[in-house]
């Protein structure tokens, strides 16, 4: 058995360029990047065909050697190249399809997307807050869940008071905790943290256990005010409301002060503004003033003062209350509270 001959240049080479051939012939075959990945995987792996050629070459003389070396390296780059160029048409024309499926028709109506804007009771909190802070006032915040102390007795409402009646109060069971029925402790806590002089606006979320109808609702929204000083009067508190009636629903709405009571004020009074509606007389839409109720005040109890530890021979001082849905309501002639928390972004847009 004769042994195998040795492989010379020519032969060698001869191999390399039928290498370079059949690269060339599966790169131009090759429709996809991936196919393209695959041929370059084939023909330059370290195991491939070129590096089978290169191991031979040990059989060759010193001087052949250089030979086969450059001609293999110039197949690699050969083949290298025509991967590359390849790459580039397959990547472009694969870019083109992709943007030809996903080309968007600008003339198609686009979909209509609702812009959010600021609640409307957020709002008229937000601008009541501005008015009272023009004139002095500063905000104050408290707790939503409260005890009977701060909510009633410091309030001048003991347990056996009438007027606990009227709060119809929310308990948390199994403690002495309640939702608080007004943010009036918020004023109970400032006083307590702070001597006087003291003029804040406590707006905030309130709780009571009412039937829901067009004008309750068991949450709703005060804004309360208190301002304790030496020598505050009647006359102040009077001033500070018209002012504020007057930068919130118009310079030229009439104002009246009826008197009421609350236990935590003496004298106590209701606010009454008069506005001008429609009114259905007689089969025929007629225009009519009428006085309408939008919040109480008083000049605060020397009971509550001593709460808190004020002396009531040295400081006197109003306070106030109303409801921001009902200030909306009026505002925007909006006849049932509900409108405020269905979330209809009919009515939500409108104003």
């Amino acid at each position: 058995m004769t042994a195998p001959s040795k492989p010379d240049v020519d032969t060698l080479c001869r191999q390399l360029e039928e290498i370079q051939s059949e690269a060339a012939g599966a790169i131009a075959a090759a429709e996809t990047v991936s196919a393209l990945d695959d041929v370059r995987a084939r023909h330059l792996a370290k195991r491939g065909p070129i590096q089978a050629v290169m191991k031979m070459m040990g059989n060759l003389s010193a001087e052949e050697r250089p030979i086969v070396g450059a001609a293999a390296n110039r197949v690699r780059d050969a083949i290298t190249a025509a991967l590359s160029e390849r790459r580039g048409l397959l990547a472009r024309a694969e870019l083109a399809a992709q943007l030809e499926a996903e080309t968007i028709d600008i003339t198609l109506p686009g979909e209509e997307r609702s812009v959010g804007s600021t609640h409307p009771l957020t709002r008229t909190m937000n601008e009541v807050t501005r008015i009272f802070t023009a004139l002095g006032f500063s905000v104050a915040t408290g707790p939503e869940i409260e005890d009977d102390w701060h909510n009633f007795e410091a309030l001048n409402i003991p347990p056996d008071h009438p007027a606990r009646d009227m709060h119809d109060t929310l308990y948390l069971e199994g403690s002495d905790l309640l939702l608080r029925t007004h943010t009036s402790p918020v004023q109970i806590r400032a006083m307590q943290s702070q001597q006087p002089p003291v003029a804040i606006i406590c707006p905030g979320k309130v709780f009571r256990h009412d039937q829901v109808d067009q004008t309750h609702s068991p949450m709703f929204h005060q804004v309360e005010g208190l301002l304790v000083d030496r020598g505050v009067t009647f006359g102040h508190l009077k001033g500070v409301l018209e002012e504020f009636i007057h930068a919130f629903f118009g310079p030229e709405i009439p104002v009246r002060f009826r008197p009421s009571f609350f236990p935590f004020t003496e004298p106590s009074a209701e606010v009454d503004m008069l506005l001008k509606t429609r009114r259905s007389v007689g089969g025929q839409v007629v225009e009519v003033e009428e006085w309408c109720e939008i919040l109480g005040c008083g000049m605060v109890d020397p009971a509550v003062f001593e709460a808190v530890g004020y002396d009531p021979e040295k400081w006197t001082g109003f306070a106030f209350g109303m409801g921001v849905e009902r200030l909306a309501m009026i505002r925007h002639g909006i006849t049932d509270i509900r409108t405020f928390f269905e979330n209809d972004i009919r009515f939500l847009t409108q104003l």
